[in-house]
């Protein structure tokens, strides 16, 4: 599509009834997103419009084109645009892996391949010096139709793994929803909070978080890991997941989290289809417009096998790197997977080619 002239002629739209989202095209992830195209969103029905235009000529064109929607289209801009500031220290200038440290008996791709301590906190260990920023720490399992723990057994199960990751100077997360276990992870070293339930779970959950200043993690589900695969509905499902990530962004800051410490994540097969998680790996930088880092955890998820011939879990690894890749060109800061040392070399040939500044290749002599 040809970006349009700053004094189109575009199809009358009602932008405060049916809301508007701004996409950037071809994002360069740096200090601060870069992008020369945005596609402006409208919803509609019964499907969403838009119009490609050049950033430069965004806000004169909203003045002209969408005057009732000129501030939001304003604002969305503004933060899609904002710097990113360092998350504990770690610089957003370029992407981030954050390794999956699983230590459940059940989880989807690797149940009780670290369930004992002494394994977990090896495997943790193993995938920091294979090139993980972040190591996540979770003792419940996710997976589709799965039973939560007892609050006491997710403690048992992540609190000494994490104790002995901090003590080794790691960045370490707890990949959690309740209250109690924040509580306690953060004690143990922990510095960032992943939370699927993006703070809705549990009412004492935000409180945790902004005493303890911790960094947090809004991931999206719709419904619970019990429920989240009984037929999910979306009337557009990127636009959807923006607005719900937005409402527990506002409901953040609201109980005392700034903005500068939320990360936001879609979470790709947490209540979706196979053709919802396409649908909004393919709108992924719309989500630039909550103003936070993005983070995106596509590593082994079932959407990759129905797309492909129906592998298991540990063999979805190409479709986890052609999914994480994708994203990194959609401006992802963060990428959650399994596989790091792979992720890792996939990476560093993706920002050679993109970025010649940042390959490390010497050419034999």
């Amino acid at each position: 599509m040809r970006p349009a002239a700053e004094d189109a002629e575009v199809v009358p739209l009602d932008p405060v009834s049916s809301g508007v989202y701004l996409r950037p095209c071809n994002p360069i992830l740096g200090a601060a997103l870069a992008f020369d195209l945005v596609d402006v969103l409208f919803r509609g029905t019964p499907a969403r419009r838009q119009v490609r235009l050049q950033q430069a000529v965004l806000h004169r064109w909203a003045e002209k084109n969408a005057p009732g929607a000129a501030d939001a289209i304003a604002g969305l801009s503004a933060r899609m645009s904002a710097r990113r500031g360092p998350i504990c220290g770690l610089a957003l200038d370029r992407p981030r892996l954050m390794g999956v440290l699983n230590v459940t008996p059940d989880s989807f791709s690797d149940g009780g391949d670290f369930a004992a301590q002494d394994d977990a906190i090896a495997h943790g260990r193993a995938m920091a010096e294979a090139g993980a920023d972040i190591v996540d720490v979770g003792g419940e399992s996710t997976r589709p139709g799965s039973q939560a723990p007892s609050e006491a057994e997710e403690m048992r199960r992540v609190v000494p793994v994490i104790r002995a990751l901090a003590d080794d100077g790691l960045l370490v997360s707890v990949d959690t929803r309740r209250a109690a276990v924040m509580d306690a992870a953060l004690e143990a070293g922990a510095r960032i909070v992943n939370d699927m339930s993006a703070l809705s779970h549990d009412p004492e959950a935000c409180g945790v978080i902004a005493r303890r200043g911790a960094w947090i993690v809004l991931a999206h589900m719709q419904g619970t890991p019990e429920t989240m695969q009984c037929g999910p509905r979306y009337d557009d499902a990127s636009l959807d997941v923006f607005d719900a990530l937005a409402a527990r962004v506002n409901a953040a800051e609201a109980s005392g989290i700034p903005r500068s410490r939320i990360v936001v994540d879609p979470g790709i097969g947490f209540g979706k289809t196979a053709r919802h998680n396409l649908e909004i790996l393919r709108d992924l930088a719309l989500f630039h417009g909550l103003g936070c880092p993005l983070l995106v955890g596509a590593s082994r998820k079932s959407f990759i096998g129905r797309v492909s011939a129906g592998e298991a879990p540990k063999a979805r690894l190409p479709g986890s790197l052609a999914a994480g890749l994708h994203a990194l060109g959609e401006g992802a800061h963060i990428l959650r997977v399994h596989d790091v040392a792979e992720t890792r070399q996939a990476l560093a040939l993706w920002r050679g080619i993109r970025e010649p500044k940042a390959s490390t290749v010497e050419v034999p002599r």
